[in-house]
Order: structure tokens, then sequence, then C-alpha cells
């Protein structure tokens, strides 16, 4: 059985990971689009920024957050040894 002080700081270290990926997510997810008129007036391939960060930018943030999380909490896991069987 695994001692309870290391399952505690099991936890805070995926608390830590979560609400620094979940704070990423809503700066991008947000602030893009409270920022929206001073992102347009920069242009991207003849689009405007905001129009761009909306339609792609954030969708490939949002895939690196996720391939980002899977990846630290695999060595969080490990660390710990609670990773899953292959």
């Amino acid at each position: 059985m695994i001692e309870k002080e290391k399952l505690e700081a099991y936890w805070k270290e995926n608390q830590k990971l979560t609400a620094i990926t979940l704070a990423i997510w809503f700066i991008v997810s947000f602030g893009a689009a409270i920022m929206v008129n001073a992102l347009n007036n920069i242009s991207i391939i003849g689009f405007p920024l905001g129009y761009y960060m909306g339609a792609q930018g954030s969708l490939i943030v949002f895939v690196l957050l996720i391939a980002n999380y899977a990846k630290k909490m695999n060595r969080i896991d490990k660390k710990y040894g609670v990773e899953e069987e292959e």
C-alpha cells in the first residue's frame, strides 16, 4: 500500500499541473477574445490575427496543452509509482 504522505504529495503535484494548464487555457480562450480589436491590427497571411487566433491559433494551443498535460502526468505517475501497466 502507498503511504498517505506519498499520495498527498502526488495529489498536490497533480492539482498544481491542472491549475497551470487551466490558467493557460483561460488566458488563451478569453484573452484573445478580450484583445480581439488590438489583435486585428496585426495580419497573418492576409487574415487579422484576432480571426486567426479564434480559427486556428487557440486550437493549436489546446492540442499542445493536452499533449503537455499527458506527458507531464505520466512522469508524475511514474515518480509516485502509480503509473498504468501496459
